[in-house]
């Protein structure tokens, strides 16, 4: 029996950036041009900004990183599935496909 399914759950990218980042200003249109072809939820997180004392503690010298996360996910952490630096469109959706499947 063949049976039709269509994609049910989005994902829920976070980009831990900082401002005037070269690497991040690609990060970020990568994730643009996946969000194209596919739904995503898309949030940025500056971990140089106030507030956000956190997150810098863990990627200040490490941006840009992205967060994959279940769209139903509450919010992002440490222990989400992530890629850091250098990535593809192709990794990025590999990745949404091992989150989905998760």
């Amino acid at each position: 029996m063949f049976r039709v399914t269509s994609r049910l759950l989005d994902c829920r990218v976070t980009l831990f950036m900082r401002a005037n980042c070269s690497l991040c200003d690609t990060a970020k249109a990568v994730v643009g041009k996946v969000n194209q072809n596919r739904p995503l939820s898309y949030s940025e997180i500056n971990v140089m900004e106030p507030g956000q004392e956190g997150w810098k503690s863990v990627y200040e010298f490490d941006t840009p990183v992205i967060h994959v996360d279940k769209g139903t996910s509450p919010e992002t952490t440490t222990s989400s599935r992530k890629l850091m630096h250098r990535f593809e469109e192709a990794d990025v959706q590999a990745l949404m496909d091992a989150v989905e499947a998760s």
